[in-house]
């Protein structure tokens, strides 16, 4: 079966993020003060093959994990769906 998921992975809520500081400075410059916080982080889109949806979640944890996100330093979260 194929699958599609949408991963996000963003720095830990604990750590600074200085892209996202950076940006909310730019924006105060800008005249926008409504926006007080900007978080950055990754978006990746992948498709999967696997026996099933399990299987396939297993895989994107282990890439996650092991490849994509920092571990001590970012969390990730992902939606997939099956692929007709």
């Amino acid at each position: 079966m194929k699958f599609k998921a949408e991963i996000d992975i963003m720095p830990l809520k604990e750590l600074l993020d200085p892209q996202g500081k950076a940006v909310i400075s730019g924006l105060k410059n800008m005249g926008i003060t409504e926006i007080t916080d900007v978080r950055i982080g990754k978006h990746l889109s992948v498709e999967i093959e696997a026996k099933d949806e399990k299987t396939a979640k297993a895989r994107l944890d282990k890439a996650c994990k092991e490849l994509l996100s920092n571990p001590i330093m970012e969390n990730y979260v992902y939606e997939i769906r099956s692929q007709k």
